[in-house]
Parts: C-alpha cells; structure tokens; sequence
C-alpha cells in the first residue's frame, strides 16, 4: 500500500513539474558544462550539468521558446511544441565568433578602455536596477581527494567507510540546497533554506547557501581571503590592462563586448580572464575569471575558476544573474584536492523597495524538517541534473549510512572504541555512550587525558599533569559535568588536585563549583607558555615564570540573562602562600644564577615575595554582545555571522570584602574593547582599549595587582592575543594597584605595499605596523613601536611572522625582533 502511494505521488509531482530535459553539445559531440537555459523573458531558468545534461520544469504542455546561453558559444534560441511532458531537446551550440570592429583608435589606446570607463559609470545605475529582489536559489557541491596517503607526518588519515577507495581518490563531501532568498544591496540577505541533504548524511545540514558566496562585481571590492578588486571598480584601471577582443550579439540582438582583464601587478588581489559587457546599457552579460591562490593569500590553493552567465528579459530590461559556478584546484602534502560548486537563482520578483522589518538578524534559516526530504521530492525540485559520479556517491553512501546507523552495529562500534588498552594509560582515554532512545538522546562521556608533555620551572622541576572529566548531556537532561586535574612536580615532590563540578539549565545558565590546591602564575593570564619557559629556562637560564600555590574554594554562574549581555559571576575563598625555587637543574651550564621566583626582587633568595593571606573576594564580569547577525538552526544554535560594525566589549567589577588582615580589601573595575575592519583593500586594522581602577587598594596583595601582558622572549602568542599583549614589556615591572589604561593597534597591509614593490613582491609577505601604549601612575609611560612581515614560508608553508619592535620608557629606548607562528 505504501509503495503504491509512493508510485502515485510520484507521477503526480511529474505532471506538476514536469520538464523539457536534454543534452548540450558543441560541434564534436561533447557535453558543454554549465549552460544557462531559460524560457525566454522569464525568470524560469536552470544550468547543465558538467557533461551538458539540463532540465527544464515548466508549468505545462505547449509552445515554449528556449534560450540557451554559455561563455564562448553562441547564444541559441529554440521555440519546441511540447504537446507532452517530459519532453527531451537535445541542442548542438556553435563557437562564438567575436568579431573586431574597425575604429578609429586614438593614441593607440585599446578600445576596451572606452568599454570599461562606461560600465564603470554606469554600475550604480545597473546594480540598482536589479539590486532588490526575491529568488529561488539552487546549490550543488560536491567536494574531492586525490592521492590521499594512509598516514602524514606518521599519524594515520582516518576518513568514513567508502568515502575514499585503496588508491586514495574518492569524493569526501555532495550536498544539495534550495532555498528562497530576498536580497536588497549593498548587502542586506535573508534566506530561508527549504531543503538541504549531504550524501551519507541522513540528518545533515549543507553549507551550500547563498550566504558567503553571493560575489556581486558591481561592488568596489569582491570578499575572498582578501579583498579582490573588481575589474569595473573606481580606480580599477590602476590594478588592470584590458584588451579588447571583438564582439557578437546575443539572440535578442544585444551587442556583447569581450574584454580580457590583465593585472597589472602579478601578486595584487586580483581576477584574470575575461569580463562580458553590454553595449549600450553597460551591464554585465558574463564573468569567466580565474582566482590564484597565492592573490587572495590562500597558500594551499592553485586556481578558482568563477563564472557568472546573467540573462535579459525584455518585459522589465532587467539583465540578471542566473548561473554560477565554480571550481577550484587546491593541494598539500602531495594531496590534491577538487571541488565544484554550481549555482542558479531563478524566479525573480523585482521591487521598488521593502518593508522595513524585512532584514532582520537573522540572516539564514531553515524550515522545518528541510533535511528530512526523500528522493521523489529531489528528483523533481533538483534544476540540474546529477552525474553519474553523483548519482553513484548518493546511492553508495545512503546505503553505508543506513548500516551504519544499525543500531546493533553502531552498538558494537562502541563496545570496541570504549574498549581500555595498555597504551591508553600514556595516550588517554575516552568512553562514550549514546542512549538510542531519539527522545532523550541522553550522552555519557568518561575521559582520562594521559600525562601531558613534562614542562620544566624552577619552583617544580620537571613537571606533568592529567586530568579526569565525566559529563552528561542529551535533548531532555540538563547538562552536568565533573573533573578533576592532577599536577604533580618532581623536584617539588608535591601533588596538587583540584576539582569542579558544573550544572547546566536550559534557559537558565550554567551553576559551577570547584576547588583545591594549584599552582598559579602571578598574572592569571598566563603570558608565560609552559613550552616556552621550559626552553628559555633550561637553555638560557632566563626563568621567567613566577609562581605562587593556592588553595580555594569557589562557586559561579554563567548565563545570558538578557539577549544582548553574557555574564559572570564567582565568590572565592582562597588562601595564597608563597613558593621558592627548588632546582638549580641546566642543560648549558655557565656562571650565572637561577633568578628567585619573587617577581619584583629577581635576587630575593631569603624572604617570601608575599605573605601568607586569606582572601574572600567576588568578581562580575561579561560580554555586551552587540545585535550580530546569525544563522538559525533547527536545534535552535544561532551561529554568528561575522559583523564589523560594533566593537567587542568587556567589563569587570571585583570586590575582595573579606580577609585575615584588612589591608587585603579592595574594590576593582575594568572596562576593555577592541575592534577589527577591513580597510577597502588596503588590509586589516584592529584596536583594542583596556582601562582600570582600583579603589582602597594601597596594601594589596602582590596576587591582586593588575598585571600587564609582556613578554621577555623573543617569542610572541598568536594575532588572536595581539590587540591584549606587548612585545618587550617586562612581565612585572609595571604591575599595578592603582588606575592604568593600555592601547593596542595594528594594521595588516595584506600585501597592499609589498605586491606594488618589484622584487620583494615575489616573496609574498605582508607589511604590518603596530603601536602599543601603556599607562600608570606610578610610573612613566610605555610605549611600543613595531614594523614586521607576516605570511613568510615557502610554497603552501605562510605560517611565520618576524617583526622589529622599539619600546620607550623613562627616557630609556630598547629594540627587539620577535618571532611568532600562525597555525
């Protein structure tokens, strides 16, 4: 009975979307990918396939008149009497012929200019024109490896069942979109995402939305990795050449000019290839660029091939985008890696304006159970027809996801994954459990971390640590979890355990409580890696760490009591003492000394840095998270979507109302922010702001004072804690119980300055400037100047930065070059 029904359904949606279908061929008989086929001045269009398979829906059997369009062919106009449906038209194009006018050329300037100085004038008026819009928006993408090995760098590539075959080919990701988008310019997107399925995946979301990739070549600047200058941008002609290479009509008698864009400068973010061009209006007809990966600072990348076909309906005079595609060639290690992307908006309802609350935050959404359509319903909605290779990946991998969702064998998997071995006790171990019951989906989770890498510091020696953790979590248990972490230090021959619990309420906030004994560094934000104190420690006897011991007992809440504001808060009873070093341990021995580890008195071998105290004190602290833009999912996450427009803000208020002696007691607070944006193409900038104030704090605690993080290594942390650090600032010099307010800026140039200098633009690097300023009371202003290159390595290896750093303070300047790897 519900095969029959199924049967029925099935012809039903045939008579309802039924469809003229065919192949698209060139003189030789072979498939012309990626054509644009449309009913003539109408918004009903689709896009071939890559071997020139196309379908067409249209509403109903009769006379219908079809255009189909493609780069470098012959714009071709069909009218078919379609008395029955489906109806199947193959078409045969012929080479574009692009013939050279005779003109009168003046000051042998290429007549491609005059073409390009029009459209240029004319942008706005043409974006405008078609700049607010709904659409039906389709999306294929299907992503591939090749020569993938069994293991790099001696660890084992792992990848799912019949995802790649023994010779290391195979496709690792298909997926399918359809969604409805509204859109108004210059960028105000809302899209609702109708169906969504990922090959393998029974319960996938696809990432193939217009959102990220909707590249509108009106615009100045077209967002990749980097801002790429578009070839009809103002001041585009000082980035390009452009040659002239003939023209030819379309079949409603429109007069196309071919342009090859040229760059001007080999290493600027910019396109090559060749840009269509309307005679008369101006507008865009077609885009057949090439994107290397080295221009938008994509190192693994070797070329992206974008495509755009926009088609003309006479009823309005609006030329629209209907198609487009890209694919793109990219490897590392040996691995190469392809993948193709196809595009196609159809249906357009044009407007004169919207309504106000059109555009909202949120910026995607997904209808209910979009994941969850069958094939009858793809094999009908899908505008472009599937591969066999895609067919074959959809059939394969459905198949292999039905085993492996077997209840018996994901059962088993289990069993053997959560089974213990021997070496689990050096490597770690996790037991994960999943209750089956789709209701509850209640998740247990058991996790030993092994012994981490021995780290080295004066006060503990040689020194490691581990941690046991239990959580618990499902869609109708609120979240829990425990753990405990164990460190322990051989020359200090001392074991340290602290624990936490936490508890989680939906709409609530997350309730924490810990406590325990640990070993601190006098800035809790830790500037100092154990990595690198280890290495500068042992090898240069610059032990730079300073640590106290600290037991406490603490409990907290984090939660989002209102939309715009996350928040913290934690009371904490602890009790700090000091710690003295206990190894003289070097690997290059010489003369010198060991410093102590009072932070302040680098030869106080005999009293304590601080007294033994007891402190009871409260801290707030949160988030203002300013209205961001997101996208919505059925599980009810909102994922932001990146948004320059408002600073990230922070604040602080701390209160310290109890303690053994009562000059311990002090109020604190602090306010910080810091703000990234992209400068046209002219690179990165970002700004952060920190400012603070203690109040009745003169006899505080060493432990309580603001403290700055510097650096005395010529090592610095990574671009994300650049807007928060100085370079060569001591780590405890400028500490502070009174007011401070520090000033972070940077400016990445992204190529901006390097790529217009012969020579030293073959090395790809990025100029950046830096300035860093801090302020106190107590002592006299420092400041940072820094002028380094980013993005050096070879080949697909861009990872390290080397900057040059001048710091001033009290009269006294220092110079310094740091060292930094992005990862």
């Amino acid at each position: 009975m519900n095969k029959t029904l199924t049967l029925l359904l099935f012809f039903i949606t045939l008579i309802t979307h039924a469809q003229i279908r065919g192949k698209i061929t060139d003189a030789s008989g072979q498939g012309i990918p990626f054509v644009s086929v449309a009913l003539e001045n109408t918004y009903t269009n689709t896009t071939a396939n890559e071997n020139g398979g196309y379908e067409l829906s249209v509403k109903q059997p009769g006379s219908h008149t079809l255009v189909f369009q493609s780069i470098g062919f012959k714009t071709k106009k069909i009218a078919v009497n379609a008395t029955t449906l489906p109806y199947t038209l193959h078409i045969r194009l012929e080479d574009e012929k692009y013939e050279l006018k005779e003109l009168v050329i003046d000051n042998a300037e290429d007549p491609a200019y005059a073409i390009i100085r029009e459209a240029i004038a004319h942008k706005k008026e043409n974006s405008e024109k078609s700049g607010r819009f709904e659409a039906d928006f389709y999306s294929k993408g299907i992503f591939k490896v090749a020569n993938l090995p069994k293991k790099i760098m001696g660890m084992k590539v792992e990848t799912p069942e019949g995802y790649v075959d023994s010779t290391g080919n195979g496709v690792m990701y298909l997926s399918e979109t359809v969604s409805h988008i509204t859109f108004e310019q210059p960028d105000n997107l809302k899209e609702k995402v109708i169906a969504s399925k990922v090959s393998g995946s029974d319960n996938g979301f696809s990432y193939n939305t217009a959102l990220g990739t909707f590249y509108n070549f009106y615009d100045d600047f077209i967002d990749f990795e980097v801002k790429m200058v578009s070839p009809i941008a103002k001041g585009a002609m000082g980035y390009y050449k452009y040659k002239f290479e003939g023209s030819s009509f379309d079949g409603q008698g429109h007069e196309i000019n071919k342009i090859k864009v040229i760059p001007r400068r080999d290493k600027e973010p910019v396109f090559e290839g060749y840009i269509y061009i309307v005679n008369g209006s101006w507008a865009l007809y077609a885009i057949d660029f090439d994107i290397k990966g080295y221009r938008v600072q994509i190192p693994p990348l070797k070329t992206l091939t974008l495509k755009q076909n926009f088609s003309f309906n006479a009823d309005n005079g609006l030329w629209a985008k209907n198609s487009q595609t890209f694919d793109f060639d990219a490897g590392m290690f040996g691995i190469n890696f392809t993948g193709k992307f196809t595009h196609v908006y159809s249906n357009y309802i044009f407007h004169d304006h919207f309504e106000k609350k059109t555009f909202g935050r949120e910026v995607v959404s997904f209808e209910k159970d979009a994941n969850k359509k069958d094939s009858v319903y793809w094999s009908t909605i899908r505008p472009v027809p599937l591969t066999n290779e895609e067919t074959k990946d959809y059939i394969k991998k459905d198949s292999l996801s039905t085993v492996r969702n077997d209840p018996k064998r994901l059962d088993s998997i289990t069993r053997v994954r959560n089974k213990f071995h021997i070496f689990d006790i050096i490597t770690g171990y996790t037991y994960h459990k999943t209750d089956r019951d789709t209701t509850t989906a209640k998740n247990v989770r058991f996790e030993y971390g092994g012994p981490e890498i021995p780290a080295f510091n004066t006060v503990q020696g040689w020194n490691t640590a581990t941690r046991l953790s239990y959580s618990r979590w499902g869609k109708k248990i609120n979240y829990f979890a425990a753990s405990a972490d164990f460190n322990y230090g051989l020359a200090e021959d001392r074991l340290r355990v602290k624990g936490a619990l936490s508890r989680g309420f939906r709409k609530v906030g997350t309730f924490t409580a810990g406590g325990g004994t640990s070993i601190e560094q006098f800035n809790p934000n830790e500037p100092i890696a154990p990595l690198v104190n280890t290495i500068s420690t042992l090898f240069f006897k610059d032990n730079y760490m300073k640590l106290y011991d600290k037991q406490y007992l603490s409990f907290g809440y984090v939660g989002n009591p209102l939309s715009w504001l996350n928040i913290r808060g934690v009371v904490e009873y602890s009790r700090r003492k000091a710690l003295y070093n206990n190894t003289d341990y070097v690997f290059i021995k010489d003369n010198d000394v060991y410093t102590s580890n009072d932070p302040l008195q680098p030869y106080n071998y005999t009293s304590a840095p601080i007294e033994t105290q007891y402190v009871t004190k409260a801290t707030i602290s949160g988030n203002i998270r300013w209205p961001f833009k997101y996208i919505s999912y059925p599980n009810g996450a909102k994922i932001p979507v990146g948004d320059e427009n408002y600073p990230k803000v922070s604040f602080e208020y701390q209160k310290a109302f109890a303690a053994n002696l009562d000059r311990y007691k002090y109020d604190f607070v602090s306010i910080a922010a810091t703000y990234n944006t992209s400068v046209s193409n002219k690179g990165d900038f970002g700004i952060g702001i920190n400012g603070g104030k203690f109040f009745g704090a003169d006899g505080i605690s060493f432990v309580d004072y603001r403290h700055f993080n510097g650096n005395q290594t010529h090592f610095t942390e990574g671009d994300s804690k650049r807007l928060k650090s100085f370079n060569m600032l001591p780590y405890y010099t400028n500490s502070t119980n009174n007011a401070y307010l520090e000033l972070h800026a940077e400016h990445n140039f992204k190529g901006y300055i390097m790529n217009k200098i012969p020579l030293l633009n073959l090395l790809q690097w990025n100029l950046v400037v830096g300035y860093h300023n801090l302020i106190t009371p107590d002592r006299a202003p420092y400041q940072e100047f820094t002028a380094g290159f980013s993005n050096i390595g070879i080949g697909a290896f861009r990872i390290l930065r080397v900057d040059y750093v001048r710091s001033y303070q009290a009269g006294v300047a220092t110079n310094g070059v740091m060292f930094s790897l992005s990862l």
